[in-house]
C-alpha cells in the first residue's frame, strides 16, 4: 500500500463521519438518531467510490441523511474530507462490505438506496457479486422502508439488461427504464450528478443506463 493511501486511512480513522466496520454495528437500527443526532429519513448510496453522489445529494436535501458505503478507505477519504471542509452535516460515509449490510442496518431503517457505477462483475461465475442480484436485492428489502426506491446508474450495458431481467423475474416494479439517460426526458437535478468515474465514461460517448425500481 502506498504512502498516500496509509496517509489517507490514517486520516478517515480521526473523521467523525466515518464509521469503519464494526464499530457500525451498534447504529444498527438508529442511524439518523446516533449519527446525525435527528430522525430525518436515511438514504443510502453502495458502493460510493469517492462519494460524488452522497455529497451532492446531501448539499440539494439538507433535511435528509446520506450514508456512502464502500470498502475502499482511501476512496471514501475524498468524499468525506469534502463534506468536512465545505460543512456538510447530514453526511457519513460507512466503510463495510456491502454482503454485509444486514448486520449495520435495520429492518425498514432506509428509505432509499442509489446503486452508482458499481462492478458490473460481468462473469457468470461472480453473478452473485452483482449488487442487483437476487441475493442482494433480498438484502435490500429488509432494510428499506415499504415502498422504498432502488436507483442505478451505470454505463454497463450487460448489467443493465441483467437487472431488468432480474426486476421482471422477481415481480418488483419497474418505475423508469433507460438506456441512454441523457438523450432521455427523465434527467434532472439529481441525476445529473455525475460521479468521477461517470465523467470519464461520458468523455468517450459512453451510454448511461438508469433504473428505477421497488418491491
Amino acid at each position: 500500500m502506498g504512502k498516500d493511501k496509509l496517509r489517507r486511512f490514517a486520516e478517515i480513522a480521526t473523521f467523525p463521519n466515518v464509521v469503519e466496520l464494526e464499530a457500525g454495528l451498534p447504529f444498527k437500527g438508529a442511524w439518523s438518531a446516533k449519527q446525525f443526532k435527528n430522525e430525518q429519513s436515511l438514504i443510502l448510496e453502495l458502493a460510493c467510490g469517492k462519494g460524488e453522489y452522497t455529497v451532492n445529494l446531501a448539499r440539494m436535501f439538507p433535511k435528509t441523511n446520506f450514508i456512502g458505503i464502500d470498502y475502499k478507505g482511501n476512496r471514501i477519504w475524498r468524499g468525506a474530507k469534502t463534506a468536512i471542509e465545505d460543512n456538510i452535516p447530514n453526511v457519513a460515509f460507512l466503510r463495510i462490505q456491502i454482503e454485509n449490510i444486514l448486520d449495520y442496518f435495520g429492518e425498514g431503517e432506509v428509505d432509499e438506496i442509489w446503486i452508482t457505477f458499481p462492478d458490473p462483475q460481468p462473469q457468470l461465475s461472480r453473478e452473485k457479486k452483482r449488487l442487483t442480484s437476487p441475493r442482494f436485492l433480498e438484502k435490500y428489502k429488509q432494510i428499506l422502508k415499504p415502498g422504498g426506491i432502488i436507483h442505478l446508474k451505470t454505463d454497463n450495458d450487460g448489467l443493465h439488461a441483467y437487472t431488468v431481467e432480474t426486476i421482471e423475474e422477481l415481480g418488483l416494479q419497474l418505475f423508469a427504464r433507460t438506456e441512454d439517460l441523457y438523450a432521455s426526458d427523465l434527467v434532472d437535478k439529481v441525476l445529473s450528478i455525475k460521479t468521477y468515474y461517470e465523467k470519464k465514461y461520458l468523455a468517450h460517448e459512453k451510454n448511461i443506463n438508469y433504473l428505477k425500481f421497488s418491491f
